[in-house]
């Protein structure tokens, strides 16, 4: 039996990167997933790959008529969710000085706000004693060059572990942060897609990490199902860092 078995779970930005290994790691250890993204092509294609017990459900998290959307279907098809993994996001940067309203806002809106109504809308579905997972990540602690906006949101993140930890202590709700460092997504692939600056930027990254190269999002999908199953029963409010030790030496 998996550590999910039974378990119905919703995994934002779930269509590719650390959303969709954990999609993938919550169906083989036995829940039913629903996920969501805002590329409806790229959510066919995972729910192609994942192959079972996985609804796909396109939206933008930072839209609350998509969230009412999501939570209805939920509802009909499930009735009551158990885990929630808050994963969407996106990461902009720009240095202090020449950072636009318009990054700016994009960034908070699905990050902050995004994470934020997710949870909040979920709580009439969630079962007392279920676990919320929100991706934080290692630059909420870590003063890196032209991340303070995306930063800022990360810590924000981190923050509502706390907060609503206390908020949710009548229902026994467990609440979590997993914090990734640098890991290997498309995402990132684009990011460093320039060829010689971004090889340099690779070097300069992995040199970083103490076990000396980026993580794969199998790597964050196990720490996921950690802090969802029971093996975490005991755990709330933390910050799980999963960064080759980036962030802590």
């Amino acid at each position: 039996m998996g550590k999910l078995e039974g378990k119905i779970a919703l995994v934002t930005g779930g269509s590719t990167g650390i959303g969709l290994a954990t999609a993938k790691e919550f169906v083989s250890e036995g829940a039913y997933v629903f996920m969501t993204g805002r590329r409806e092509s790229e959510l066919n294609a995972a729910v192609k790959e994942i192959g079972s017990n996985v609804t796909a459900v396109q939206g933008d998290v930072s839209k609350l008529d998509d969230l009412d959307r999501l939570f209805a279907q939920i509802k009909q098809e499930k009735g009551k969710l158990d885990i929630v993994f808050a994963n969407a996001g996106i990461a902009k940067y720009a240095p202090l000085g020449q950072t636009s309203e318009e990054l700016f806002d994009s960034i908070f809106d699905i990050n902050v706000k995004g994470t934020f109504f997710t949870v909040q809308k979920a709580l009439p579905l969630l079962s007392d004693g279920a676990a919320i997972i929100v991706t934080s990540s290692v630059v909420g602690s870590k003063g890196l060059s032209s991340n303070s906006v995306y930063s800022a949101t990360k810590a924000a993140l981190r923050s509502f572990a706390r907060t609503w930890t206390t908020d949710l202590k009548p229902r026994r709700i467990r609440v979590n942060a997993v914090s990734p460092g640098t890991i290997d997504t498309p995402g990132l692939n684009d990011l460093l897609a320039s060829a010689e600056a971004g090889q340099e930027r690779v070097k300069m990254i992995s040199n970083a990490v103490p076990l000396g190269r980026f993580g794969r999002p199998e790597e964050i999908a196990k720490a996921v199902v950690f802090l969802a199953s029971d093996d975490s029963s005991y755990v709330a409010g933390a910050e799980l860092f999963v960064d080759g030790g980036f962030a802590q030496v």
